[in-house]
């Protein structure tokens, strides 16, 4: 049995509509409930895409753990956008816009931050950072790139790609966590909860 103790099961909820974090946490044997935040992400900003990503994913924390249905529990908040030249890219706004985000990201490098927060709402702590990761991006033909855009995936990802998906075959490397890269980095989330003094064991399932 994961756990030895007669402490009841600690709730843990993600505030994310995304199945990548989703499957990430089951994977690694957690059971989270999901309570999407619904957060306008376009009525946000921060300084740089690595404040931006910790600023939107305290805000979506925020607003589940404000609910009825949160109480008592553990709420994981993320989010992920990639930096290029400085620049955040989160989801391409249409196809023409993915197009051109992956020619201009070909043989390049990006990092991608992804923002965690985590609030105990029984104690109203909360402990927060950014991960990063270098995203070193292959050289995809224009017909790849056409391809992969008409199957309609860099539409709902950060960055307009995404290594569980069909775009993991134009990701040469990445220097980091590569589940950040997904959407939540597991090390960093123990390191979180550990602040708030819970641990990852009390929490498999």
């Amino acid at each position: 049995m994961a756990r030895m103790t007669d402490q009841p099961q600690r709730r843990l909820v993600l505030a994310s509509a995304s199945p990548a974090r989703l499957g990430l946490l089951r994977q690694a044997g957690f059971a989270p409930e999901v309570i999407v935040s619904g957060v306008d992400e376009d009525a946000l900003s921060a300084p740089t895409p690595a404040e931006l990503a910790l600023v939107l994913a305290r805000a979506k924390a925020a607003a589940v753990a404000e609910r009825p249905e949160a109480a008592g529990a553990l709420v994981i908040g993320c989010d992920s956008v990639l930096e290029l030249d400085g620049e955040a890219l989160g989801k391409p706004a249409d196809a023409e816009e993915a197009t051109a985000r992956w020619k201009s990201m070909r043989g390049r490098s990006g990092i991608l931050q992804t923002g965690h927060s985590v609030i105990d709402t029984a104690t109203d702590r909360t402990a927060s950072a950014t991960a990063s990761t270098v995203v070193r991006f292959g050289e995809p033909s224009d017909a790849e790139v056409a391809a992969y855009v008409a199957s309609g995936e860099p539409l709902h990802v950060a960055g307009a790609f995404t290594l569980d998906g069909r775009s993991a075959p134009f990701v040469d490397s990445i220097e980091g966590d590569h589940g950040n890269v997904i959407g939540l980095s597991l090390p960093l989330l123990r390191r979180l909860l550990a602040e708030l003094d819970v641990s990852v064991t009390e929490l498999w399932v």
